[in-house]
């Protein structure tokens, strides 16, 4: 939070900046940071891909928030609730995820929430685990849990009843996954939890959970997702996902593909300016409203001096019509073309090189030749090819 801010107007930044519902009520939550008691608030973190990215971003700015007004802040790693997988907005049932995949996947989560939260200092953030308490649960616990949570309550999840309603199963880990999340308010006996506005549910579970079995009232705060104009989350799943670990200059080109329609809430969610210092900014010239905010989201995540360069490498490849001085140079083998791009980080999955491909967005440089959907399954041909709008590849 900025320095100049006194406590109310930090405490009014934080009660409405990127919020979308605080349950039970502003007034509540407002009144428990009034008070003397150091407050304990927790967001959990599912290890389920080897990264977090810029959406994880927005609730660590909200723990940063809390952490800066000297409450305690737990970065919860939900090694366990991993296993199974959130269902939240999934049409189909995730894949079990083994013990070693799980700790592959969470080996930089602490590394990278370090650019937003502290964990050193007098008021540092803890980091947890939930296998600590969840994988020591007998199935005698497990039933005790089920008790607490009826079949009708389940039904009522949107993601469930749209399953049930194209003839899609549902399977009995799913309906446990929100009693597993819920939990952990329990086992941590924590004041509030922060989560995207998607995680509604989950944490409402555990809300419920925390006032059946401890008697203590848990506020939820959730933040508004960041999506594009047709309600498409930036997400993995999706293959729009701007990852923590991508590289300075491909945060930077990558936010410069958004639609215009989301440079406010990307002001918004994902830069710590205020909201008079965003307006007065999107006032302007909207393609440097837009360089702004991918100078600022690329700073957040790598600091500033990276945050030049990346901006540097835009210029002069988008508006000199340059190709980047550290372009990648790979030998392609016997590879295809879209192996090589997900090998080589540049596209998530096939679905996106496919999507690319659709678009026209797969350009050979020096032929200015499009590649097609037969190409890209193939060994490729040298050459420098463009990859969307921001990304580059030269093949020897």
């Amino acid at each position: 939070m900025p320095l100049y801010m006194n406590k109310d107007e930090q405490i009014e930044l934080l009660l409405t900046k990127g919020v979308e519902q605080i349950l039970p009520n502003s007034d509540f939550v407002r009144s428990q940071l009034n008070s003397d008691k150091k407050l304990t608030i927790y967001c959990g973190f599912d290890p389920t891909a080897p990264t977090l990215h810029i959406g994880h971003a927005i609730t660590l700015r909200k723990l940063k928030q809390f952490q800066d007004l000297g409450h305690q802040i737990i970065f919860l790693i939900g090694d366990f609730t991993a296993r199974a997988g959130d269902p939240t907005d999934k049409s189909i049932v995730r894949k079990l995820l083994s013990e070693k995949e799980i700790k592959t996947n969470l080996k930089l989560y602490k590394k990278q929430a370090s650019s937003f939260i502290s964990f050193s200092g007098r008021n540092k953030a803890l980091v947890k685990f939930n296998n600590d308490w969840l994988g020591k649960m007998r199935f005698a616990d497990v039933l005790f849990l089920a008790s607490q949570m009826t079949v009708e309550q389940m039904q009522k999840r949107d993601m469930f009843v749209k399953r049930h309603q194209e003839g899609k199963p549902v399977y009995i880990h799913e309906f446990l996954y929100p009693l597993m999340q819920g939990y952990d308010s329990v086992a941590m006996n924590v004041d509030g939890e922060v989560g995207g506005n998607d995680q509604l549910f989950n944490m409402l579970a555990g809300r419920a959970l925390l006032k059946q079995l401890k008697n203590k009232e848990k506020f939820v705060i959730t933040m508004k997702l960041l999506a594009d104009s047709g309600g498409k989350k930036m997400s993995k799943s999706e293959g729009n996902m701007i990852a923590l670990s991508d590289k300075p200059e491909d945060i930077y080109g990558k936010v410069m593909s958004w639609e215009d329609s989301m440079m406010g809430v990307g002001f918004e969610l994902c830069t710590d300016l205020s909201n008079k210092e965003a307006q007065s900014i999107l006032s302007g010239n909207p393609r440097d409203a837009k360089m702004r905010l991918a100078f600022e989201i690329t700073k957040s995540v790598h600091g500033e001096k990276s945050a030049i360069f990346a901006q540097d490498q835009f210029v002069n490849t988008f508006q000199k019509k340059e190709i980047p001085s550290d372009v990648k140079t790979i030998k392609s083998g016997d590879m295809e073309f879209q192996d090589i791009l997900i090998d080589q980080n540049i596209v998530s999955s096939k679905g996106e090189a496919r999507r690319l491909v659709e678009g026209g967005a797969i350009t050979e440089l020096e032929t200015n030749k499009t590649i097609s959907f037969e190409e890209i399954k193939k060994v490729p041909e040298k050459g420098t090819y463009k990859i969307g709008k921001n990304r580059f590849i030269k093949i020897i």
